[in-house]
This record gives structure tokens, sequence and C-alpha cells, in this order.
């Protein structure tokens, strides 16, 4: 799962759910959480056929690649939302 869905899920800002991760690095090894590789962020993005507005009209674009999570790794941060 992307952390920009996750983010939508938790109803928080995309970089909170980055910086939970950040902040707790011995609780998201990198088998529960990864940055996608650049090439395969470009695959997935060729795969989405819509593009997310703002207000203004404008598109919105991501400045960092995204980071998925495995089941483990949603599970995980799930409790640490919880604390």
């Amino acid at each position: 799962m992307l952390d920009s869905d996750l983010a939508k899920l938790y109803g928080v800002e995309t970089k909170r759910i980055n910086e939970a991760v950040r902040n707790n690095p011995q609780k998201f090894p990198e088998r529960f959480s990864w940055l996608l590789l650049n090439n395969e962020w470009n695959f997935l993005r060729s795969k989405i056929s819509t593009l997310e507005n703002q207000k203004n009209g404008r598109g919105v674009h991501r400045k960092y690649l995204p980071r998925v999570f495995t089941e483990q790794g949603v599970a995980l941060l799930f409790k640490l939302w919880l604390r």
C-alpha cells in the first residue's frame, strides 16, 4: 500500500506517515516498508489514468518517491498511531 493511500485512510498528510517511519526505524525493517525505485514509480504512475487536481486547477505531483508498506508494515503503523 502506498504512503499516500495510508495517509488518506488515517486522515493525515503523507509526510506524517513518512515521519513516523523515519522516527521509528527499528519498528519498520525494510521487509515491511521501503521506498519505490524511480523506474518502479514511473511504471506505476503510467498505470494511473487520472491526475489529482488541487483547488486552483493545477495538478498534484510528488516531490519524493513513495514509500510502500506490506501488510505487516500497515499493522505496525496502525499500532504507532494508537499510542
